[in-house]
């Protein structure tokens, strides 16, 4: 991480990027260093974090789940990922859920939905092959989930591909630990 880019606290935030970012800070306790070297933009940094609840209106929590944690997995953003193993675990998704959705083997995941399936089938594709040629993965989600959904999703890839880039340019080191750390150990 360059100490060339600021770490701004909560307080050096103005009031309308505070306002957007304070249930978050409540909910985890903490602003997260994405967040505090993001504050450099405030005026980027606002939009994208309404953009992420907004998102989450749009769509279930175990599909923007089954998302965010393919593409934090798929870009080895393990800021995100471990973030989003907790937030699963506390929906009561349960470890084996989270575990079926980060084998990324969406044919081979007995705990995922069939929706959950062609959602990971279609996040897979996107990042694979950088949003070409993804039509059969597109449709079957489509069937699976309906269109406004999944332009949802296809949205959610972009924020989380994003965060992912960000965090991994700037070397952030995750604020938890995983939820699988110590596991067989």
């Amino acid at each position: 991480m360059s100490d060339r880019i600021a770490r701004l606290a909560f307080e050096a935030f103005a009031p309308h990027v505070q306002d957007v970012l304070r249930a978050r800070v409540e909910r985890l306790g903490y602003l997260g260093e994405f967040f505090r070297c993001a504050g450099a933009q405030p005026d980027v940094l606002a939009p994208f974090m309404e953009m992420t609840e907004a998102l989450k209106k749009a769509l279930p929590d175990r599909l923007t789940e089954t998302g965010a944690l393919t593409v934090a997995k798929l870009f080895d953003n393990r800021y995100e990922l471990h973030q989003h193993e907790r937030l699963s675990k506390k929906l009561g998704f349960g470890e084996d859920w989270v575990a079926a959705v980060e084998l990324l083997s969406p044919l081979d995941a007995p705990h995922l939905s069939e929706a959950e399936r062609a959602v990971q089938r279609l996040v897979v594709a996107m990042v694979e092959r950088s949003g070409r040629g993804v039509s059969t993965e597109r449709e079957a989600l489509i069937d699976a989930i309906g269109p406004e959904q999944t332009i949802a999703i296809m949205f959610l890839v972009g924020r989380y591909i994003t965060h992912a880039m960000i965090v991994n340019a700037l070397e952030l080191a995750p604020p938890v630990p995983s939820i699988f750390e110590g596991v067989g150990a």
